[in-house]
């Protein structure tokens, strides 16, 4: 389910969510820096760990060096081959924090294809009552 599409985008459930831990479901490797709109990032390849609960055979991150966000992010498949592109643009300070807050994702597979989410506004830390999700709660809209 978690590699299946959000919402009939280009992003799955697991892009969005990040139900797997890059921290732990993955070893880690660097690879030579290169830079990205005259930004110098680091590249990382994720290669996930044999037991791993993961969507991606393989990802690569592209994390800029200075300010340590991530700027381009490639999917892989289990055989290696390229799924996905995505793009994080538009550095914004947002809610107290520094975040990418355009996000575009390619298919490599369909040609001219590809799908944008926009943040315009963000709130961080924001408490929210136990009962919010209550079943009777999750059913309504809001």
């Amino acid at each position: 389910m978690m590699g299946q599409s959000w919402m009939g985008s280009d992003f799955t459930n697991d892009d969005l969510v990040r139900e797997a831990s890059i921290v732990n479901d993955y070893d880690h490797k660097l690879l030579p820096d290169t830079s990205i709109d005259g930004t110098a990032v680091y590249r990382i390849e994720m290669i996930p760990k044999p037991d791993a609960p993961v969507v991606w055979g393989r990802v690569e991150a592209w994390i800029g060096k200075e300010d340590y966000i991530e700027r381009k992010v490639f999917f892989y498949d289990e055989t290696g081959l390229l799924i996905n592109t995505m793009t994080l643009s538009g550095i914004k300070e947002m809610g107290g924090r520094k975040i990418p807050t355009k996000l575009e994702m390619v298919p490599a597979d369909k040609k001219g294809h590809s799908t944008t989410l926009e943040y315009k506004d963000i709130k961080f830390d924001v408490p929210i009552e136990n009962s919010f999700f209550s079943l009777q709660n999750l059913k309504q809209v809001r």
